[in-house]
C-alpha cells in the first residue's frame, strides 16, 4: 500500500507545536520539511514521486505515473502558483499532484476517483492523505456506523454518502475536485469546466469524438511504456530461477516464489476493453516487454476457470477470443487456470487489511493468481464500461433534448434481451414512460421518493434475477437503493433515509439525471477498483487502469449520448480506437459481455464456501452495529447458495463489509511514529451495540 501524507498548520504558528514536530508516518520519506511538511509512504518507485521548484517556497511533487516532461511540470507549477489547476489535471496517466505556494497546498484528486485525496482537522490545522486509514490513526477515530449503512444502502448515491468515510472526522475530496490549504484552514474547490444546467452543452460530432477517445487512450497507454521498466527481485536472488522443479515451468516457480516477470503486461480476458489495451500496447512504436529488450513480447495473461460450470459456452467463445488475438506475433500468451481454490468466497481467513470495505475482498485471491502470473506493469481494462457505455438514466437526458427518435434503437434491443417472450409492444412504451418520468422529476422528489422507499423497505425485484428490461427501469430514477439494502434493519435504514431527505431539502443545482447517475456509477466502481488494487497486490507490481485516467475521462464524456445509448456502442467505438490504431482483424464475437459467467462464479464459490461464508455470521461485528440481523443474513445466504434468486452482489456487499471489520478491529499498531505519536489503534474500542432509533 503506498500514499502520501502531509499538513497543514496555522498561519500564527510559523513554528510547527511539538505534536506535530514529533510526528513521522512510519517507513516514510520526506519530500519537504516543516512549516507544511509531505512524505511519501510506502513502496513507491523512484520514478512515481518526482519533484520539481522554482524557489524554496514553490514547488510541486507527482505521485504515480504521470506522462509529462519536467519543462511540462514546471509549466503547470507556474501555472498553479496563478491559481491555475487544470494544467494539474490535463498530462496523460494516473498521478496526484501536490503544489505548495508559500503557505499555500493544493492537492488535485483525480476525475473518476481511483486516486482520492481525503482530510481531518488535526493539531490546530489540517492533515491530508490519498488513504483514510492513516489519518484515522493520527486522529485516533472511531468507527462512522452511519456511513457504513449509507455504502450498503446505497452504495451508488453521493447524497447519502456525502464526504465521509468509515472513519469519523476523516472526509473525502469529491472527484474533480481538489484541496487547498492555507495556513491550516481548507477549501474545496472543483477544477473541472462549469456548464449551463439549463441547456445541453454542445456536442461533438461522433466522429471526432471516437477520434478523441483513441488519442486519449494510445497516450494514456505511451505514458506507461516510455516510463523506466522494472524487474522484480523478490527473493534477493538476482532475478535467477533457483532451479527445476518436478512438475513446475519456470512461470509456475515465479508465482510460487510471490513475483511478476519484468516488463509490460495485460489481461487478455476475451473481452473488448482489456483486448483494447493489450493490442494497442503491442502495436505502439517501442519496446513493450522486458527490461533491456528490443522488440520484445507483451505478456498477455488469461484466467481459465475450470471450477464453474454455467455459462460455460461464454466462458469456451472468450477463450477462443483471447487465443485468436494472442495471435499476434508482439504478444506471449499465458493461460492461468485454476478450480475451486480460487472460486470467490475462498479463503477468507487471509488477506490484506484494505483501508475502505468493498465487494472485491471476496474475489481478491482470485484475481491474485492471474496477476502473478503477469508483468511487473500490467494493464487491466477497469472502468470501461462506466466511462463508455450509457447509464440508462440518460434516456431520460435525450428526451429533455426534445431526441426522441434516437430512443428507438436502444428500447428495441431492450425488449429482445430478455428473450423472445420479453418481445412485447409494451416494453418500448414502458421504458418510455419511465424516461419521460424521470426528466420531468425534480432532483429534489426523486431523492425523496428514494427515503420514502427505503423507510418503506420498498424493494425492486431486478437485483434479485430479474432481465435486462427490469434493471433498466429501476434505473431509471435519480437514486435508488442498494442490493443490500433488503438485508439492513429497520434503524439502519432509517439513518439513510434521513441522509437522503436532508439532501433532498438541500435541493443543491444538479446536472442532468442521466448524466449525474453515470458520474455516480464511476465514482463507485473507481472507488471499489482502488480497494481491488489494494486487497489483490502482488508485491513489485503495478497495475494500470487508462480507463480511469482523466483524459481519457474527459475524452469518453464527449462522446455524444445519441451515441452511447446505441446497442454494442461501446464495443463499436473501441473497435473504431483500435482501427484507426491499424489494428483491424478481430475475431469473431469481439465486443460479447461476460456478465453471466462472473455471476455463475460467484454463485459456485458461494455454494462451495456456504460453510464458512455463514460462520462469519454467526457473531457479526455488522449485528453489534446495528445494521443487520445475523438470522437473517445466514438465512438468505444459504438460500442463495441454493439457487434462490437473491442478488447476490448485495450478499457479498455484507459479507465483504464483514469482513473488513474483523480485519480492522484485530490490527494492532499505528501508522504513526515518535513521541507524539498515537498510542491507541483507530477504531479503538472496537464496535458497540447501538440503541434502537
Amino acid at each position: 500500500m503506498r500514499w502520501l501524507v502531509g499538513w497543514s498548520s496555522t498561519a500564527t504558528g510559523a513554528v510547527p507545536t511539538e505534536e506535530a514536530r514529533t510526528l513521522v508516518p512510519v517507513g516514510a520519506q520526506l519530500l519537504w520539511g516543516d512549516p507544511d511538511p509531505l512524505w511519501a509512504v510506502g513502496d513507491w518507485r523512484p520514478d512515481e514521486v518526482r519533484v520539481v521548484q522554482a524557489d524554496a517556497q514553490t514547488r510541486l511533487a507527482v505521485f504515480g505515473v504521470c506522462g509529462a516532461t519536467d519543462d511540462q511540470l514546471r509549466v503547470g507549477l507556474f501555472a498553479a502558483r496563478g491559481g491555475a489547476l487544470r494544467h494539474l489535471t490535463a498530462w496523460p496517466g494516473s498521478y496526484t499532484a501536490v503544489v505548495q505556494v508559500g503557505r499555500r497546498v493544493t492537492v488535485t484528486g483525480d476525475l473518476a476517483g481511483a486516486r482520492p485525496v481525503f482530510h481531518t482537522p488535526w493539531a490546530g490545522g489540517t492533515a491530508y492523505a490519498t488513504a483514510a486509514l492513516p489519518l484515522a490513526d493520527l486522529i485516533e477515530a472511531g468507527l462512522d456506523i452511519g456511513h457504513l449503512a449509507a455504502l450498503l444502502a446505497c452504495p451508488d448515491a453521493p447524497e447519502a454518502l456525502g464526504a465521509g468515510t468509515p472513519y469519523e472526522g476523516v472526509r473525502r475530496v469529491p472527484p474533480g475536485h481538489a484541496l487547498v490549504l492555507r495556513g491550516g484552514s481548507s477549501d474545496i474547490t472543483s477544477y473541472e469546466p462549469t456548464a449551463s444546467l439549463a441547456v445541453a452543452a454542445p456536442q461533438l460530432p461522433p466522429e471526432q469524438a471516437v477520434d478523441g477517445v483513441r488519442d486519449a487512450l494510445i497516450e494514456a497507454v505511451r505514458a506507461r511504456l516510455t516510463g523506466v521498466r522494472h524487474a522484480p527481485d523478490p527473493d534477493g536472488l538476482g532475478g535467477l530461477d533457483p532451479g527445476p522443479v518436478p512438475g513446475m515451468g519456470p512461470a509456475e516457480r515465479r508465482a510460487a516464489r510471490g513475483g511478476p516477470v519484468p516488463g509490460v503486461g495485460a489481461d487478455l480476458s476475451g473481452g473488448s476493453a482489456s483486448a483494447t489495451l493489450a493490442l494497442l500496447a503491442a502495436g505502439l512504436p517501442g519496446v513493450p516487454g522486458t527490461v533491456n529488450g528490443r522488440g520484445e513480447r507483451l505478456l498477455a495473461v488469461t484466467f481459465n476457470d475450470r471450477a464453474t460450470h454455467g455459462g460455460q459456452s461464454y466462458r469456451e467463445a472468450e477463450l477462443e477470443r483471447a487465443r485468436s488475438m494472442a495471435a499476434n506475433p508482439r504478444l506471449r500468451h499465458v493461460v492461468v487456470a485454476a478450480g475451486e481454490e480460487a472460486l470467490p468466497y475462498a479463503d477468507l481467513e487471509n488477506g490484506p487489511l484494505t483501508d475502505e470495505p468493498g465487494p472485491s475482498l471476496i474475489t481478491a485471491g482470485r484475481h491474485r493468481r492471474r496477476l502473478l502470473a503477469g508483468s511487473a506493469d500490467h494493464f487491466v481494462g477497469a472502468g470501461a464500461r462506466q466511462v463508455l457505455d450509457a447509464h440508462p438514466a440518460r434516456l431520460a437526458d435525450l428526451l429533455m433534448d426534445r431526441r426522441r427518435r434516437h430512443l428507438l434503437r436502444p428500447v428495441t434491443a431492450l425488449a429482445r434481451a430478455d428473450g423472445p417472450l420479453s418481445q412485447s409492444a409494451l416494453v418500448p412504451f414502458t421504458v418510455y414512460r419511465a424516461a419521460r418520468k424521470l426528466a420531468r422529476t425534480p432532483y429534489a422528489a426523486g431523492i425523496a421518493e428514494t427515503a420514502t422507499r427505503l423507510k418503506e423497505r420498498q424493494f425492486s425485484d431486478e437485483a434479485a434475477g430479474g432481465g435486462a428490461v427490469d434493471a433498466s427501469l429501476a434505473a431509471l430514477s435519480w437514486c435508488r437503493p442498494g442490493p443490500a439494502a433488503r438485508w439492513l434493519t429497520g434503524e439502519a435504514l432509517a439513518e439513510v433515509s434521513v441522509r437522503l431527505t436532508s439532501a433532498a431539502d438541500r435541493s443543491p443545482a444538479v446536472g442532468r439525471p442521466g448524466e449525474r447517475r453515470a458520474r455516480a456509477a464511476l465514482a463507485r466502481h473507481a472507488a471499489d477498483h482502488r480497494i481491488f488494487e489494494q486487497a489483490a497486490e502482488v508485491r513489485n507490481q503495478r497495475l494500470h487502469a487508462p480507463f480511469l485516467d482523466n483524459q481519457v475521462v474527459l475524452a469518453c464524456r464527449a462522446l455524444p449520448d445519441t451515441l452511447r445509448v446505441q446497442p454494442g456502442a461501446r464495443a463499436a467505438v473501441l473497435r473504431a480506437v483500435l482501427s484507426g490504431a491499424g489494428v483491424r482483424d478481430l475475431p469473431p464475437g469481439w465486443g460479447a459481455t461476460s456478465h453471466l459467467t462472473h455471476a455463475a462464479a460467484v454463485r459456485a464459490g458461494l455454494r462451495t464456501s456456504i460453510g464458512d461464508v455463514v460462520g462469519l455470521f454467526d457473531t457479526p461485528l455488522l449485528a453489534d452495529a446495528g445494521l443487520v440481523e445475523a438470522r437473517v443474513v445466514r438465512k438468505a445466504l444459504r438460500a442463495a447458495a441454493e439457487g434462490a434468486p437473491l442478488p447476490l452482489d448485495g450478499l457479498a456487499e455484507l459479507v465483504s463489509t464483514e469482513l473488513w471489520l474483523r480485519r480492522l478491529l484485530a490490527r494492532r499498531g499505528t501508522c504513526w511514529t515518535g513521541t507524539a505519536a498515537p498510542r491507541r489503534r483507530a477504531v479503538a474500542g472496537g464496535v458497540t451495540p447501538r440503541p434502537s432509533l
